[in-house]
């Protein structure tokens, strides 16, 4: 899939490396997730099925153009769960949660990006080649979550082929928020095609589909990625 949102020619406004990031996608009933979103907001579906995807991972050198990386707010961890949709027929990506354990970018992150940014208490590791992640919900007022798992990559690293779903689940430029009047908004970001490599995971525990009431069945879809630079840009009215 290539997106037909050009990049934009305006400034970036931050930068940042995802690192030892894990695709997880479960097949949901379509009907049940297009109910979830907003008014403007579609539900983008691959072949007819509709996806709800879990995404843990651990981000770095995240810092605003021109600046330096600050000790405790460019670099942690971070767990989305997110759907795919299209807003005036732009694909992007829709996200129900985004938990993380640095409580200040939480704050920067609602305010200035309209996402649902969730305290949570993490922990990861790596050991050879497993990835360890574990995260508790801590934010007042929502639904409690837990996720703990394992993965690996196997196989070669491997770009998606257009068309596939891999690189429907992937390649994704654009992010859409809502604001509390109702206000679409996008976010541009532009990084490198995804190298991807093939995944197994062991997932001892994932109630974050909980807080929207559809359950995760089934062996998920896997990928994964050891890194990847990231150039993010403010979010503007869709």
């Amino acid at each position: 899939m290539i997106s037909p949102v050009p990049m934009p020619t305006r400034p970036w406004a931050l930068q940042m490396r995802w690192l030892e990031l894990c695709f997880m996608h479960w097949a949901v009933d379509a009907q049940a997730l297009g109910q979830l979103l907003p008014a403007g907001v579609e539900l983008d579906t691959y072949q007819g099925r509709a996806y709800l995807g879990v995404v843990p991972f651990r981000m770095e050198g995240i810092r605003p153009r021109f600046t330096f990386d600050v000790p405790g707010l460019s670099a942690f961890a971070e767990l989305n769960l997110r759907t795919y949709v299209t807003v005036q027929g732009v694909p992007g990506v829709w996200f129900f949660s985004l938990d993380t354990a640095q409580p200040t970018a939480v704050q920067l992150a609602r305010a200035a990006f309209h996402l649902p940014y969730l305290n949570a208490r993490m922990w990861t590791r790596k050991q050879g080649d497993v990835v360890e992640y574990a995260s508790l919900r801590t934010h007042q007022g929502v639904a409690p979550a837990r996720f703990a798992a394992a993965y690996r990559p196997v196989g070669e690293v491997f770009t998606a082929q257009p068309g596939s779903l891999e690189d429907w689940l992937t390649n994704r430029s654009v992010l859409y928020s809502v604001d509390r009047q109702g206000h679409i908004f996008r976010g541009d970001i532009h990084h490198a095609p995804w190298p991807l490599q093939r995944a197994e995971a062991r997932v001892a525990v994932n109630t974050l589909s909980e807080q929207i009431g559809l359950p995760l069945e089934g062996e998920p879809r896997l990928l994964y990625s050891e890194r990847l630079a990231v150039r993010a840009w403010l979010i503007v009215r869709a």
